[in-house]
């Protein structure tokens, strides 16, 4: 504590895309936190390999900066809202934060869910209205929905003492700017560092004297000191080499803390002991687990474990069976694939799983299709081959009857497409509950419907919208069962036998629909192909070859033009495939099979899916 005054733990919280880790970027820029000769990294905080490739943030990341006679415990948090679980953990961590808003698109579902959150712990609140250099911005209008939520959410929560006088920032992260007032441009973020350092945001408590209690938050591993969890000290201190008790769900386990570190800018360094209010990242047990309370071995009073909402959506995972199994990736066995799963499910607390009466299949369980698609992507690019099966929503029975869980879907769309969504969206069960124009030529429209009519619909969204529309969903609860419905609409097209794909036969199979291969590529018996244009499945033989002749005249060979195909991505898989089907998943391929291969044992006619 010698060196710096102060001590505060702060959250950037923000809906996915409104500059949450951009804005963080130039918080630490601006503070100084960086040698002048350390190369500056765009999106610093995203340090993941998948998180670089496609923008957004997964883990919550935690970094410090010092600020005139203040330290800030920093915490950005991902904007998705399949990774809730990740921003509920670091909400037990801080006692302030800091909530982006888009000054165009204003509040969106993921906006509700971190307010509610926030507000039910009681943290101080301050909001950064973002992007206010955009030509389509609204921030008057914004800050009054702003206000308005705040306000909703406290009422509902019954929230005493609520304060509706939220501060309100105005930024331009991009540019590196922020100010007070609206419509004033400034050079530097100095408003924003001034405020986290001012006595809006209160410092924890440091009650040194109490007995130690720390909850574990998250886990990491390191090379050199093995297992470590991460924490915020809630009360009391950690020293270095004394023996402390960590409190499990079902038992307790006595330890000698070995190493003990804290966070100084982007990397950590190591202290002999550390008090209440600071994030530790300790090492010295190998059997510890996300919501355990670290406590001295004589005073053993345990803080409440962490609950996040329960998961929404499962898959069944299995061991490959493919019949090209083992050719493109090392094989994973039953009892590889599941200590693979508990490893995510102890890192996650958002993810569940279980065994199934099958011994190779697994059953999955998570808050939406990207959540468990990362885990998957992460396993795949560790050289292991698997399978994974369409995803499903998890009923419950309430009273009797069976029930389902419901999302709030907002989209805000270009005016010219608001037609085709609100007919797609009716079709999967949806019913609309407002709309209303946004800025000029956009639309927004919320809908309430099943989570089964969302499986699968954000790649037609995004070809209906022309990648100009914006998809965010917030879980409303479980409600009365909507009825059946189609997986998807257009039935598969299917391989009748194994072999390599030729143009020739593409090319005379095009009438049919949509192909997802290449000539080149090689397939199976019961591999899918492509996408019918009917309702029902088709077999069809895509290695058919062109007969020779000896005839070589002018214009008798024509020159075979295909149509692109698309990327095969796991999350398109997913999205698009049926419940008799798999996701065949190597580290070069993403392809698509039939749960049965053999043609003659099974039916072309699709039925209504539950």
């Amino acid at each position: 504590m010698s060196q710096f005054e102060k001590l505060k733990n702060i959250a950037v919280v923000a809906h996915v895309d409104h500059g949450k880790t951009t804005m963080v970027d130039e918080i630490l820029k601006q503070s100084n936190t960086f040698e002048e000769r350390a190369e500056i990294v765009e999106r610093v905080m995203d340090s993941g390999e998948i998180e670089k490739e496609r923008g957004i943030t997964i883990t919550a990341k935690n970094c410090s900066f010092f600020y005139k006679d203040t330290k800030i415990n920093l915490l950005d948090t991902p904007g998705h809202a399949d990774f809730g679980g990740e921003v509920e953990r670091s909400l037990m961590m801080v006692d302030g934060v800091l909530l982006l808003v888009d000054a165009s698109e204003g509040p969106l579902p993921q906006t509700r869910f971190v307010l509610r959150k926030a507000l039910s712990r009681g943290l101080k609140v301050a909001v950064i209205i973002n992007k206010v250099d955009r030509p389509d911005q609204r921030i008057d209008e914004v800050r009054g929905e702003c206000e308005d939520l705040l306000l909703e959410i406290a009422t509902e929560l019954e929230v005493e003492d609520f304060d509706i006088d939220i501060p309100f920032i105005y930024a331009s992260a991009k540019n590196g700017w922020a100010a007070m007032e609206p419509g004033v441009v400034r050079e530097d973020m100095i408003p924003v560092l001034d405020f986290m350092v001012s006595d809006y945001f209160p410092e924890p408590k440091q009650d040194i004297e109490a007995p130690l209690q720390l909850l574990v938050s998250n886990l990491t591993y390191s090379k050199f000191l093995g297992q470590q969890f991460v924490g915020r000290i809630h009360q009391g201190k950690i020293v270095k080499n004394q023996q402390f008790t960590c409190i499990g769900a079902d038992k307790s386990k006595n330890f000698k803390v070995s190493n003990i570190q804290t966070y100084s800018g982007l990397q950590t360094v190591e202290v002999n002991e550390a008090h209440a209010g600071e994030i530790v990242i300790c090492a010295g047990i190998e059997e510890v687990h996300i919501g355990d309370t670290i406590t001295p071995t004589t005073d053993q009073n345990p803080l409440e474990r962490i609950e996040v909402e329960p998961p929404t959506v499962a898959v069944n995972v299995s061991v490959s069976t493919s019949p090209m199994s083992g050719q493109e990736g090392e094989y994973l066995t039953s009892r590889k694939l599941e200590e693979f799963l508990q490893d995510a499910c102890r890192l996650n607390v958002a993810l569940k799983y279980e065994a199934t009466d099958d011994a190779k299949v697994y059953k999955l369980k998570g808050r939406g299709e990207l959540q468990i698609a990362i885990v998957f992507e992460e396993l795949r690019r560790k050289g292991f081959e698997l399978m994974v099966s369409r995803p499903e929503v998890l009923f419950q029975e309430i009273d009797g009857e069976k029930h389902e869980p419901y999302e709030l879907a907002v989209l805000d769309v270009p005016d010219d497409f608001t037609g085709v969504v609100t007919e797609k969206l009716s079709i999967r069960k949806g019913i609309m509950s407002s709309m209303m124009p946004i800025g000029e030529g956009r639309t927004r429209i919320e809908f309430e419907i099943p989570s089964r009519g969302l499986i699968g619909y954000r790649g037609a969204f995004m070809t209906d919208t022309r990648g100009e529309g914006i998809l965010s969903t917030e879980f409303l609860g479980y409600r009365p069962y909507a009825g059946d419905m189609l997986a998807r609409q257009n039935g598969a097209i299917i391989s009748d036998r194994a072999g390599k794909v030729t143009g020739y036969a593409i090319f005379n199979l095009l009438n049919n629909g949509e192909f997802f291969v290449e000539p080149g590529d090689m397939v199976y018996e019961g591999m899918v192909i492509g996408e019918s244009k009917k309702e029902n499945d088709a077999n069809v033989n895509i290695c058919r070859g062109k007969q020779l002749t000896s005839v070589r005249t002018a214009g008798k060979d024509e020159n075979i033009i295909l149509p692109p195909v698309r990327p095969r991505t796991l999350e398109w898989a997913l999205d698009w495939i049926d419940n008799d089907e798999w996701v065949e998943i190597t580290p070069q391929n993403v392809r698509i099979r039939k749960k049965e291969l053999a043609a003659n044992k099974r039916s072309v006619v699709r039925k209504e899916k539950k």
